[in-house]
């Protein structure tokens, strides 16, 4: 029998300040990095990944609005999701190919040390045949999808 794919999303979250929340299934739960510049496929840009508290399954699809007053208030749409396979796992690194829409090919998390409060994280794409030095992140969030979501 074939091992189960693992699944991965990267919400798109306009809450106080937009960010993207980047979403590994890992375990039954979703290991989860608030990227604030979001994912990138170019090698030469390595983003800032904070480690957030981890995210039942079910959230995987999730698309609404977090209501005012809330924790993270504010429309949350989902950038892009596939599936990836897990290539190494320790403590500070997490080596990983993904296989969605926009993000393809081999990614590593990177565990910055000495500073901080130990959960910021560096989010790389690894040079491979699907590396874009010229690609440039887009919103999901359109006018027709802030309709559709009631915002």
């Amino acid at each position: 029998m074939a091992p189960r794919k693992l699944r991965f999303v990267v919400h798109e979250h306009h809450a106080s300040r937009v960010h993207f929340d980047f979403r590994l299934e890992v375990r039954g739960a979703l290991k989860s990095w608030a990227v604030p510049k979001g994912p990138s496929m170019n090698p030469a840009e390595k983003r800032l990944a904070i480690q957030v508290e981890d995210h039942p399954l079910e959230y995987i699809d999730f698309e609404g609005v977090i209501p005012d007053g809330e924790y993270g208030a504010g429309p949350v749409v989902v950038w892009d999701a596939g599936d990836y396979t897990l290539e190494k796992e320790s403590p500070d690194l997490l080596e990983f190919l993904l296989r969605g829409k926009k993000l393809k090919g081999g990614f590593a998390l990177v565990r910055i040390k000495g500073r901080g409060k130990g959960n910021e994280w560096l989010l790389m794409k690894r040079r491979d045949e699907h590396a874009d030095s010229g690609w440039k992140l887009r919103s999901a969030l359109t006018a027709r999808k802030k309709k559709a979501l009631g915002t």
